[in-house]
């Protein structure tokens, strides 16, 4: 799997928060960040009002690709 690197700012009250509670688990930040980001996106897509704001914003985007010429 490719894996990106990002920057990521946050309020220094939360890193402390998050560096707390990443060690107590004896994990690296980073690691906890993606595990909290993946069950956001779990969430998000068990959601049907997300599912459907997505489909819409999808259809949005094709429409200005059919306008494009990128998308028949």
């Amino acid at each position: 799997m490719t894996q990106i690197a990002t920057s990521l700012r946050m309020p220094e009250s939360l890193a402390a928060r998050l560096g707390t509670i990443a060690r107590t688990e004896g994990i690296p930040m980073s690691e906890f960040v993606r595990e909290a980001i993946e069950k956001q996106i779990a969430e998000r897509l068990s959601d049907e009002g997300f599912r459907e704001r997505l489909k819409k914003r999808i259809d949005e985007d094709r429409e200005v690709w059919r306008e494009l010429g990128v998308e028949d």
